[in-house]
């Protein structure tokens, strides 16, 4: 079954995210630390097909790459190094960590539960992908 996987990448932690086989919605997968990443990608590809990588794009305000974009430059030569033949596409990710938070909220999580920056992380993965599956609709 086709999956495509969404990506928030971080220094230190990156948040994964899948779609379903149809490609409708998105669900937080894992949260693996940014030097195991692409080791992860490649053992999930193993066990399902993807087609395509989604990864955060992190802007300013005014639309320009944030200073973080130049960590995902560095990663996004290693995601296409690892996997020549899988698309890859880019997302804006402004606010997905504050739309994690109210989801977080809003699904009843402890305050406790929502201070684990994973969470966030896998959360905000979801949310970056499943934008670009509502726009491919």
């Amino acid at each position: 079954m086709n999956r495509t996987i969404g990506i928030d990448y971080g220094r230190a932690r990156v948040g994964v995210a899948a779609s379903d086989p149809l490609g409708i919605f998105a669900s937080p997968l894992e949260t693996v630390p940014a030097a195991k990443i692409i080791e992860y990608l490649q053992k999930y590809a193993a066990a399902e097909t993807v087609e395509r990588f989604v990864v955060g794009w992190p802007l300013n305000l005014d639309g320009r790459p944030a200073a973080a974009a130049a960590d995902v430059e560095v990663f996004l030569k290693r995601l296409r190094k690892a996997f020549p033949g899988v698309p890859v596409e880019l997302e804006d990710e402004r606010f997905t960590s504050v739309l994690a938070h109210r989801a977080m909220i809003d699904g009843g999580m402890k305050k406790s539960d929502r201070r684990d920056k994973a969470s966030v992380d896998r959360i905000s993965a979801a949310i970056i992908l499943q934008s670009y599956l509502d726009k491919k609709k």
